[in-house]
């Protein structure tokens, strides 16, 4: 079985737990002076972009547990970390892992402030955000910048349709012109407001 984009379900899961896999890898990596350090969003240094990639991932339990985004309400916003950040991540990615092995749960349907959407293509749009904060994360404390060929192809994939010439607002800032023959990843960070040279 396929979604709208082709996608097959069967591979969703897989998808968005490698992507999950590699932002945990860079997070391992994080020394303790770093966690101020700037990223490549200039909004954002280490914590706080950490920070918005946990709350999706709380963001993600909420709302596979049958709360609406009105129930969450700001309940999310700010800074939901601790003193230990990989160990609040690794507790919040066991618990979105949980809510994904319920029978059923990728053809679920949840609200979303775009509208309603499978849970599989909740993943996918997940995946993608994680995806290509891992290579933030990883520019921003010198740790490994390559992504798996796969998933930054499957993240173009979702991300294209979205993106204007002026970007995404609020999200991801306008595209960067790069050369034609640039690498898939190198496209997918253009494409994103990133200027990976």
């Amino acid at each position: 079985m396929t979604d709208a984009i082709g996608f097959r379900l069967d591979e969703t899961r897989d998808r968005f737990t490698r992507s999950i896999s590699g932002f945990t890898q860079r997070l391992q990596a994080v020394r303790p002076e770093q966690w101020g350090d700037p990223t490549p969003c200039s909004e954002w240094d280490v914590r706080a972009l950490v920070n918005h990639v946990y709350g999706e991932q709380r963001w993600m339990t909420a709302l596979l547990d049958g709360r609406t985004m009105a129930e969450v309400g700001s309940s999310l916003d700010g800074d939901l970390l601790g003193p230990d950040p990989l160990c609040d991540w690794e507790s919040a990615i066991l618990e979105t892992a949980s809510r994904l092995e319920r029978p059923g749960a990728l053809e679920q349907v949840v609200q979303l402030s775009s509208g309603p959407s499978t849970v599989a293509r909740y993943c996918d749009e997940v995946a993608a955000d994680t995806l290509v904060h891992t290579w933030d994360l990883a520019r921003a404390i010198s740790a490994d910048e390559a992504l798996p060929v796969d998933l930054v192809e499957a993240a173009t994939r979702i991300v294209e349709p979205w993106v204007s010439p002026d970007g995404m607002a609020g999200v991801f800032a306008a595209p960067v012109e790069v050369d034609a023959s640039a690498d898939a990843q190198t496209g997918l960070l253009a494409l994103l407001g990133r200027d990976p040279r």
